[in-house]
Order: structure tokens, then C-alpha cells, then sequence
């Protein structure tokens, strides 16, 4: 009787959601829903080629340091990589020496407390340190940014859809808004305050065009040249091993495994072959 019960109020709930698609699905295609400017005018990520896709991607390491320098002479000033350490930079090629350096000259210094008076003080950057923001918490920031908080970039890459092709694609994507989007949503236009890229998925957004023109920054290696394509790839691929530093052993033990599954799918039916080599069926 328990599982009578159970059937038919499984069949009720089943066939009320059936009914529910059906009608939601016709309400869809006779009352589709209006078009907005952001349906019409979002723009979906370029088409962007980066060393390290694919199953065998790796990171290139000057284009790793490239895209440091466009961080720290731009996006720096801005933003913070809260997960990243200074001696993390040894992996993309730095040395200890250029890394100390690095750390002593970061802009943004360290809070901490003064050990004679214990009242609070700041000190240089040591390469055990993360690398800090510009603000010292998040009200700062938004008083600083006309009540726009400037994200932790530390996973940016990861916590946006097509992350490297996202970040190069709104790096280089502002423009000033169509007139056809003026034209059709005169609502839309873009407030006092802040920026239209319709590579944002609400087109506005607060951040300025960080990346404004060629030549903003001087590459150390003087190669290749600093456009506003390059620089935003750049630091796109950057910010991409700022949030997955382990990419490159994913792709190497991804490889190993699927050699050994070959390997030992092939011994397998070997020895399947050779034990029923000579059994009739």
C-alpha cells in the first residue's frame, strides 16, 4: 500500500513538472522576451590563442615577466594578488636576488607593528609577503573608487567564464558606446561614473580603461612591442598562472596517467588473449 502511495505521488509531481515545461515552453515561444541592450550588445570573448592551452600548454616565461610588468606598473595601483607571494615570482623565471628587489620596492608596503613603541607601523615587502593591495581594507578602496570595491585579482582567471580570453578580450575591448545602442535603448547610455566595453556582461562598468596606449609600459626585454593587444594578452596570461601556478604538473601527470591506461589496457588484453588463447567456446 506504502509503495502504491509512493508511485502515484511520484507520477503527480513527474506530471506537474511535465505540464509546467510544457506551458513554460509555449508562454517562451508566443511572449518571447523582450530584447534588452545587454542580450544585444554583449560581446562574447575574442579569439585568442595562449601557449599554454590545450592538454600539452605550457606558460612562456617572458611573456609571463611581460605581463608582471604591465601588473605592477598599471594594475597594481588598483589591485592586490592576496594569493600570491613574492617568491612565487621564482617560478616564472626571476631569480632570488631580482625577487628581494622586487619585494623592497614594491610600492605598497606591509603593515605591521613598530616592536619598541607596539603601536602600528609599515615596513618594506620581504619575498615571504603577499603581494598587497593598495588600500588597507576594503572601505579605502571603495572611498577611493567611488564605492566600487577593485576585485583581488589572485584567481580572476578562474572565477570568470573563458578567463584568459575574458581578461585579454576586456583589456582591450573599451570603446565608446554605438549609436545604434543609443539609438534603440536611450536609456542605456552610460552613467556618469562609469565606462562602456561590451565585453562586461552589463556593458558599464567602473574600472577606466587601465591600458590607454601603446607604449604605456616599456618591456625590459624591449620585444615584442608593447601595443594595447599585447600588454592586455600579456598580463591576461599572467594573471592566468597567478591563478593556476600548477597548470603545467596538471598537464604532466594528465599525460603520464593516460600513457600508463594505455600501456596497461594493452597488457591486459594481451594476457586475455594468451589465457584464452587456446579455449574453444
Amino acid at each position: 500500500m506504502v509503495r502504491l502511495i509512493a508511485a502515484i505521488v511520484g507520477l503527480f509531481f513527474s506530471g506537474w513538472l511535465l505540464v509546467s515545461a510544457v506551458l513554460g515552453g509555449t508562454a517562451y515561444i508566443s511572449e518571447p522576451p523582450a530584447a534588452t541592450a545587454e542580450s544585444l550588445f554583449h560581446k562574447h570573448p575574442k579569439e585568442v590563442e595562449f601557449s599554454f592551452e590545450g592538454p600539452l600548454g605550457k606558460y612562456d616565461r617572458a611573456q609571463l615577466q611581460r605581463g608582471f610588468q604591465v601588473y605592477k606598473e598599471v594594475c597594481s595601483a588598483c589591485h592586490g594578488l592576496a594569493q600570491v607571494a613574492f617568491r612565487d615570482l621564482q617560478q616564472i623565471g626571476y631569480s632570488e636576488g631580482a625577487v628581494k628587489k622586487i619585494a623592497a620596492d614594491w610600492p605598497n608596503q606591509i603593515a605591521s607593528i613598530d616592536p619598541a613603541t607596539g603601536e602600528a607601523a609599515t615596513r618594506k615587502a620581504l619575498p615571504t609577503d603577499k603581494i598587497a593591495g593598495p588600500y588597507p581594507n576594503d572601505v579605502a578602496a571603495r572611498a577611493a573608487n567611488n564605492n566600487a570595491l577593485p576585485p583581488d585579482l589572485s584567481l580572476i582567471a578562474k572565477a570568470r567564464h573563458e578567463g584568459p580570453a575574458y581578461l585579454y578580450s576586456l583589456l582591450s575591448g573599451y570603446e565608446a558606446q554605438p549609436a545604434e545602442l543609443l539609438k534603440q535603448f536611450p536609456e542605456a547610455k552610460t552613467p556618469n561614473g562609469l565606462h562602456y566595453n561590451p565585453y562586461f556582461a552589463t556593458l558599464n562598468l567602473a574600472m577606466p580603461q587601465p591600458l590607454t596606449s601603446d607604449g604605456q609600459v616599456t618591456y625590459a626585454d624591449g620585444n615584442p612591442k608593447p601595443t594595447v593587444d599585447q600588454m592586455s594578452k600579456d598580463v591576461a596570461a599572467f594573471l592566468t598562472w597567478a591563478a593556476e601556478p600548477k597548470l603545467e604538473n596538471r598537464h604532466r601527470t594528465g599525460l603520464g596517467v593516460l600513457i600508463f591506461l594505455l600501456m596497461a589496457t594493452g597488457l591486459a588484453f594481451m594476457s586475455y588473449k594468451s589465457i584464452w588463447a587456446d579455449k574453444k567456446h
